[in-house]
């Protein structure tokens, strides 16, 4: 068992008190099963109107789940009392899109003008592919999901533009309708499957190299099933170059007050 699997059953507080405290760093699949996760992307006030647009002309990769008030890190909507500045394990902190520096905190980064975007993640619904009878290879390999950088282009929007990541998961041939229609039911934390095997048809290369996180084993008799990702936002960074950017590092999650039952359509 993982460590990231001891900590399935810990309740929200409980696992952002646990990252909060130092004592968890790593990434959050797994933790706190049934519980919705976050990506985060932080920009000044005078480039959030532009990120918001971006995000809504890309639902898939960008869906939205709450936005905080410039100069407020408590994320009201999804996990009042929270604080974005030191509960999620490891941050990125951006300058003219480049990345310079991964602190587990960002308290000392922080003003009065940033705004930060919650946005939805496929770690929310493994839950249920769980439940489903569908094994998550990352959880298993006890590692950080793959993800990978398309040939998608993102909408762009204002000052932003990209190309659009996605993550993977192996499941096996018999199983992956059932996936489909499982994840499908949470738009809200990138639903449906965005592409279906041969990686190299949006433009991955090397299933082995992924862009962000680490490979995992894919066996005979499993497809390569890929999910739109919220490190999208990472990769519009790195594009368009805001003066100033905080997200999350790839895979470590900010855990909400949320269940995913909260966001499930049908």
């Amino acid at each position: 068992m993982t460590n990231a699997e001891m900590l399935a059953g810990a309740s929200p507080d409980e696992a952002r008190a646990i990252i909060r405290d130092g004592r968890w760093n790593g990434p959050t699949s797994g933790i706190s099963l049934g519980s919705v996760q976050a990506n985060m992307i932080v920009l000044p006030e005078s480039w959030a109107y532009d990120f918001l647009l971006f995000a809504v002309r890309n639902p898939k990769p960008c869906p939205i789940l709450d936005v905080t008030e410039a100069g407020d890190p408590e994320p009201k909507l999804i996990a009042p009392g929270a604080d974005v500045r030191t509960d999620l394990p490891k941050y990125r902190i951006w300058e003219n899109g480049h990345l310079v520096d991964e602190p587990e905190d960002i308290k000392s980064a922080w003003r009065d003008d940033l705004v930060a975007f919650m946005i939805g993640c496929s770690f929310s619904f493994e839950n249920a592919l769980l439940d489903a009878g569908i094994g998550i290879r990352h959880i298993e390999e006890g590692v950080n999901v793959p993800m990978y950088v398309t040939d998608i282009p993102c909408v762009p929007a204002g000052r932003f533009s990209g190309m659009t990541v996605v993550s993977m998961r192996p499941v096996p041939h018999s199983q992956v309708t059932k996936a489909a229609l499982c994840t499908a039911r949470f738009p809200a934390v990138h639903g449906a499957p965005l592409h279906i095997g041969d990686p190299a048809g949006i433009g991955i290369k090397d299933i082995g190299q992924p862009d962000f996180g680490d490979a995992v084993t894919v066996n005979p008799g499993e497809t390569t099933v890929f999910w739109a990702c919220g490190v999208t936002p990472q990769a519009a960074v790195m594009k368009s170059r805001p003066p100033f950017a905080i997200t999350h590092s790839p895979g470590h999650m900010f855990i909400s007050d949320r269940r995913d039952s909260d966001y499930a359509v049908f």
